[in-house]
């Protein structure tokens, strides 16, 4: 049987500068690319009508297309990672595995499972960087200690930087260096246990006059002004490198700093795994949350009596998408004014955002709730009233999703926020005393 290697697509679902497609292409031994949707995952997803899952059977559709059109396949499973290894391996002699890294704690375990079960069977697994410019051991401070601040990170992520950590590759021998197979037909999104929707927000381009104006226009959620990449950014659909290259270069270099933000909390979660389940201060657990279950359903329809907050859970709802400004309030509303565990506010974005990545998750509703490193001193709670004047003046967005609003069918707050603004502040400094 002929020697092969493998391709695994995971968070790198293009074709273009894909650093570990790169390498196993220019391999002399020709390459399968294969795909697995993981059972492990999809179990646990609650809407059967996922659009996130959509758009990754959308996006590993046009793929399998693309490599049919050169001679070659994309082999698709729908099984446990090793389930599925142990079907590739029964089928195929391979040589070496080819795959880009990923740095959650559930994927770091994965991995290093597999890797196990390939060794033993004297196969190689090759991981390569490629979902960022920074992450790991990349970028920590003097004392071999990584960054837990933003700022010093940022700082020592820019001077760290040099021309070849965002240079593209260029994939040249994709054609003559894939396997050349009979096709196989695509599993259908019925099979994986879901049903056909629609994918919103879905903007791949790289909007220059977009970056340029970032700082300006970013925190107007009326207007279309922030990139839409994060769902991109997440399964691997738009290149990192190229995002860098051209936010480097720009006039503006604020949304460069949000590609640094992204890697801060992929760092953190990396270096310290247990912010996936608890705060990074540990202090912050003493926290008597009220979790009201009644205000809490309120918040996630959209139904609280503030109108940012409603606009934006709403737009969440429907577009599986929130204006970055609003998460911050929305976040902070439900933690501050309600004092409901800013867990429960996490696995809600969690289950609802298209763009959901865990470390950036995980790090901006602990900044909000003041428990994460660099987080907002807990004393800082956003005015929902004020932010809607400041941000929204033309009411342009809440008009959008809540159109009762300024009637008599929009409800009455659930809470007065300068009784919550107090209670807040008594039950942190209580905690922490």
């Amino acid at each position: 049987m002929e020697k092969i290697n493998i391709f695994w697509f995971r968070r790198d679902l293009r074709l273009e500068d894909n650093i570990a497609l790169y390498h196993c292409s220019e391999s002399d031994t020709p390459f399968l690319p294969v795909f697995i949707f993981d059972k492990n995952i999809l179990k646990k997803l609650k809407n059967i009508n996922d659009p996130r899952v959509q758009f990754i059977h959308n996006t590993v559709s046009t793929l399998k297309e693309k490599l049919q059109a050169k001679g070659s396949d994309l082999r698709v499973y729908y099984d446990t990672p090793r389930d599925a290894w142990e079907k590739i391996v029964s089928e195929f002699n391979v040589q070496n595995v080819y795959l880009n890294e990923d740095y959650e704690p559930g994927s770091i375990k994965r991995d290093a499972s597999i890797e196990k079960d390939l060794r033993n069977k004297k196969i190689n697994l090759k991981q390569y960087k490629d979902q960022c410019i920074f992450v790991k051991n990349d970028v920590l401070k003097k004392d071999g200690k990584p960054y837990t601040v933003f700022t010093p990170y940022k700082n020592r992520w820019l001077a760290t930087l040099q021309p070849q950590d965002i240079a593209s590759v260029k994939i040249k021998r994709l054609d003559q260096s894939t396997l050349k197979l009979k096709s196989q037909e695509m599993i259908s999104i019925e099979d994986l246990g879901f049903q056909i929707t629609q994918v919103q927000n879905s903007v791949k381009s790289i909007r220059k006059k977009i970056i340029n104006e970032y700082k300006e226009k970013r925190d107007y959620p009326g207007l279309d002004a922030t990139s839409r990449l994060g769902l991109h950014l997440r399964f691997g659909t738009v290149s990192i490198r190229k995002c860098v290259q051209i936010a480097y270069h720009s006039d503006e270099q604020t949304w460069l700093s949000e590609l640094i933000w992204r890697e801060f909390f992929m760092q953190i979660l990396y270096h310290f795994p247990h912010v996936a389940s608890g705060p990074f201060k540990e202090k912050y657990e003493k926290i008597e949350w009220r979790n009201n279950r009644r205000e809490f359903k309120n918040w996630c329809e959209g139904k609280t009596g503030y109108p940012l907050v409603d606009a934006g859970m709403r737009e969440l709802n429907e577009t599986g998408f929130m204006h970055n400004r609003v998460r911050m309030v929305c976040a902070s509303f439900l933690i501050k004014h309600l004092l409901i565990d800013w867990r429960w506010g996490e696995e809600y974005f969690a289950e609802k955002l298209l763009d959901f990545e865990l470390s950036a998750n995980n790090g901006n509703w602990q900044w909000v709730a003041g428990t994460g490193c660099d987080a907002a001193p807990y004393f800082r709670i956003f005015n929902p009233e004020t932010q809607f004047k400041k941000f929204d003046a033309k009411q342009i967005y809440v008009k959008k999703w809540v159109p009762e609003f300024g009637t008599d069918k929009y409800p009455d707050p659930i809470v007065d926020h300068k009784e919550a603004y107090n209670r807040a502040l008594l039950t942190y400094k209580l905690a922490l005393s």
